[in-house]
């Protein structure tokens, strides 16, 4: 990912999601130094993206995102295999991520991958109406 990249990156994110990342919080994962790529779909546009920090002992995948043209294509599949790779060649022993309740969809890819549950954070995503929604903490182990 580049910051030239950016604005193609927060058209999807505000596409899907109802509470997306700013520009700003994508830029300020590039700047501190944070795995962040692209996929291009065959034309070079931009088909998804993710974000990882890497801890000492951590890998936590910040934000995966395929754009609705490309989701059930097996996209997130290969973008976990690159997350796992980037995780390992870091000894990493596990990426670790957080999913809203809300989201089955996603639930339901990570499960796939192999996450399993591992906690919960109480009222950690802003939600609608001044309220928030927990965060399921996920696991997976390489």
């Amino acid at each position: 990912m580049r910051q030239a990249d950016l604005p193609a990156v927060e058209a999807i994110e505000r596409e899907i999601y109802a509470h997306p990342w700013s520009l700003p919080n994508f830029a300020d994962s590039l700047d501190s130094g944070y795995q962040c790529w692209v996929v291009r779909n065959p034309s070079a546009a931009l088909a998804g993206y993710f974000l990882v920090m890497l801890a000492p002992d951590e890998a936590h995948l910040l934000n995966i995102t395929v754009a609705p043209a490309w989701q059930g294509r097996g996209l997130a599949r290969l973008m976990f295999e690159r997350i796992s790779t980037i995780a390992r060649s870091h000894a990493a022993p596990a990426v670790l991520l957080e999913v809203r309740p809300s989201n089955p969809h996603a639930l339901a890819v990570y499960r796939h991958v192999g996450f399993r549950q591992i906690g919960v954070r109480k009222r950690y995503y802003p939600a609608t109406d001044q309220q928030r929604e927990d965060a399921i903490v996920m696991r997976l182990d390489l």
